[in-house]
């Protein structure tokens, strides 16, 4: 069995979906779809059940998953080692969100027992950029949210979250149990700098035109939401002041954390960050 191979199968695996995980590949279904069907006959048994709306894992499946993870995580731990000893042991991070995020905590920690040879580098960045510097070659690989203008780049979604308008408390919406994008028509939501990327400020904006003061970090949205009574746009689960109400919105798309690079990037360090990005928020923290 080839790594490439077994990173296809992982991908199908872990989307449930062949169109999915051949857009996460960049490669279109066919050859995926052959690639699949081959390392089937290789193994002797159906590693899938299709159905229209996408496919499970046969037990098979779930033994060569198990399998295939741990051999592709030893062997982008030689990359890494065999790029450490050539030199190559800097790798900068782009960040844009909470950092006390459970699952940055969670990668920070396994990255680090997995190659603590290599030297991080932390890129915190504002909202004015979703690459968090990546286009502009300024980070090597981005903890981000989506979406954003993915041309030439390399996304994986991490988790998509929910999101919520974010009120004052004294709104007279901050009470309700959830709201849509109708019951903020005429209000005035907070804006990116001229230049942000179209898509990411559309998003944001409930995917209609705004009016509203201009913020570039995440304090500087509360601030305008609890001053001027500006509406603000969040992922649930995080915590706001007490002045101010996070309520959800059930109309609009989820934000998906994504971990993302440059297409064609070949430095082995950041196969080694996406798939250690992958683990860490795809397993939950083990309660004692």
């Amino acid at each position: 069995m080839e790594l490439r191979t077994l990173r296809y199968f992982v991908a199908v695996a872990e989307e449930r979906h062949f169109g999915r995980a051949a857009a996460r590949l960049h490669m279109s279904q066919p050859p995926l779809s052959r690639a699949i069907r081959q390392l089937e006959a290789e193994v002797g048994a159906a590693l899938f059940d299709r159905s229209p709306t996408g496919v499970g894992i046969t037990r098979v499946g779930a033994v060569l998953l198990d399998e295939a993870r741990a051999l592709l995580e030893q062997a982008d731990r030689v990359s890494t080692r065999v790029a450490a000893a050539a030199g190559n042991t800097n790798l900068t991070i782009g960040i844009l969100g909470d950092a006390t995020d459970p699952g940055i905590t969670r990668l920070a920690a396994a990255y680090h027992r997995q190659h603590p040879e290599v030297d991080i580098r932390i890129r915190d960045t504002d909202l004015t950029d979703p690459t968090c510097g990546l286009k502009a070659g300024l980070v090597d690989v981005a903890v981000t949210r989506a979406p954003f203008n993915d041309t030439a780049l390399i996304v994986r979604e991490l988790r998509a979250d929910p999101v919520g308008a974010v009120l004052r408390a004294d709104d007279p919406l901050a009470h309700r149990d959830h709201l849509t994008l109708a019951d903020l028509a005429g209000r005035r939501w907070f804006q990116f700098p001229d230049g942000t990327d179209p898509i990411w400020q559309t998003y944001w904006n409930g995917g209609e035109p705004r009016e509203g003061p201009v913020v570039r970090v995440v304090q500087e949205c509360m601030q305008a939401v609890l001053w001027n009574g500006t509406v603000g746009i969040s992922p649930l689960g995080h915590t706001v002041p007490e002045e101010l109400a996070a309520i959800p919105l059930i109309d609009m798309a989820p934000s998906s954390v994504v971990v993302v690079w440059n297409e064609g990037d070949t430095n082995p360090l950041i196969r080694s960050f996406a798939q250690a990005a992958t683990a860490a928020y795809r397993d939950p923290p083990r309660r004692p």
